[in-house]
């Protein structure tokens, strides 16, 4: 992964961390972030009650999460808590890392593409990248998705074909879930069809994935999946506004009704 040689974690961010060596009164690590930066974690913060033996706990080789709890940069100090890191959060981060390390991989096989170096695609458009979309591994899921993204956001240049290339062959997005009900009522004699033709045109109207099914008279259940919540929630509001109106303007009633998060 691309090292961040000059950069320190801030105080409470959460760090993969490699166990270097451990002594009785703490542990001394190497921030895998930041360039195997040092950092030391006191018995006190390794656990939370009294260690009697801190190898119970940590050894070295092993890979753990920790809590940053000071940086002085000037004299390259980084104080860490062990104990201050829940199964949670540890799941999480550790998830969290393997995605960006995948990503730098990614990268480097846009940077095969392009005759160029890894290097050289972090600076000209990589950090741009994690800046915009939050991580690189989030840009890669995002372009996967909708490639459409790199220009409504101002990327433009040689290099954006190969990496929606790259994207779409290595990542499997990960989605979120909404749902929420329609009510479709419709007193004429085909009504029916008219319902029909509603849910019809609100699947057409969506430019995500959304599946309609019936749960009972007068019921429908509406369920789209996105690749994050601001995206989906917009999806829900175009397919249930196009069933709504659709069944309006043909003599019916309709209504929806979100489901609570």
């Amino acid at each position: 992964m691309a090292a961040r040689t000059s950069e320190f974690p801030e105080e409470s961010e959460l760090v993969v961390c490699t166990v270097q060596s451990v002594k009785n009164f703490g542990a001394f690590v190497s921030l895998d972030e930041y360039d195997n930066k040092e950092g030391f974690i006191h018995i006190r913060d390794v656990a939370t009650g009294w260690v009697k033996y801190i190898r119970d706990y940590v050894r070295e080789g092993q890979k753990i999460v920790c809590k940053v709890l000071g940086v002085d940069s000037s004299k390259g100090h980084i104080d860490l808590s062990l104990k201050s890191v829940n199964e949670h959060q540890k799941r999480e981060k550790i998830q969290q890392w393997k995605n960006e390390n995948k990503a730098d991989k990614l990268l480097e096989i846009v940077a095969e593409r392009l005759g160029k170096t890894k290097d050289f695609c972090y600076e000209t458009f990589g950090y741009d990248l994690i800046e915009v979309f939050g991580t690189l591994y989030g840009s890669f899921e995002q372009i996967a998705v909708h490639p459409e993204s790199l220009p409504e956001e101002g990327f433009e240049g040689d290099w954006t074909d190969a990496f929606i290339e790259v994207a779409k062959e290595n990542v499997t997005p990960s989605l979120v879930q909404i749902s929420g009900t329609l009510e479709l009522v419709c007193p004429l004699p085909n009504g029916v069809d008219y319902i029909k033709d509603a849910l019809m045109a609100g699947i057409a109207a969506s430019t995500e994935q959304v599946k309609i099914q019936y749960v009972g008279a007068p019921r429908y259940r509406v369920v789209v999946e996105a690749v994050d919540y601001k995206t989906a929630e917009e999806d829900m509001k175009l397919v249930t506004a196009t069933v709504v109106d659709t069944l309006n303007s043909s003599g019916g009633k309709a209504a929806f009704h979100r489901d609570a998060k």
